[in-house]
């Protein structure tokens, strides 16, 4: 059995904090999970607790990637190498989180994390993030688009610390 591709997508809050309970309910079950973010970098709540079983390496380098830098790009493909030599060690979960954004982004080419997923075996792959190209989402096993209905940010309050980070 392949492991399942599952895309988690839509300009909806929850699609990291989605995919932070699917590894938090494997590293329950004893699982190793691998989460990869690919434009995100420093603490959020989810990667202050040392949670067993869990790994969290963070490729951005802080910053909102509007107008792509060369350092942008650098991280992308770093991220996705990345993935790739984890991927050969067979997790139960490897989160790709943010990826979606980086391929909207062109940060990386989607042939390449099609490659990647079809290399999967029994790991499942979870896809994080706005714009997932409808390549990814014709291989998903599952896939949920996150819909804002609304959101603080419209009304220009802050985000709160426990809920978006």
């Amino acid at each position: 059995m392949s492991g399942r591709i599952i895309v988690l997508t839509g300009d909806g809050k929850g699609k990291t904090t989605a995919a932070f309970g699917m590894a938090l309910r494997a590293a329950g079950h004893g699982k190793r999970v691998v989460i990869i973010q690919f434009l995100k970098k420093g603490e959020s709540g989810e990667t202050k607790i040392p949670v067993p079983h869990v790994e969290v390496h963070q490729f951005g380098t802080g910053e909102f990637v509007f107008e792509p830098k060369r350092e942008d790009y650098e991280r992308a493909e770093n991220a996705l190498n990345f993935a790739g030599d984890i991927l050969s060690q067979q997790p139960f979960l490897l989160v790709l989180d943010e990826v979606n954004v980086a391929l909207s982004k062109g940060l990386i080419p989607v042939e390449k994390v099609r490659t990647l997923l079809a290399a999967r075996n029994e790991t499942h792959v979870v896809l994080t993030g706005r714009g997932a190209p409808e390549e990814l989402l014709a291989m998903a096993d599952i896939a949920t688009e996150m819909k804002n209905i609304a959101h603080d940010h419209e009304r220009g309050r802050g985000a709160v610390e426990g809920i978006e980070y």
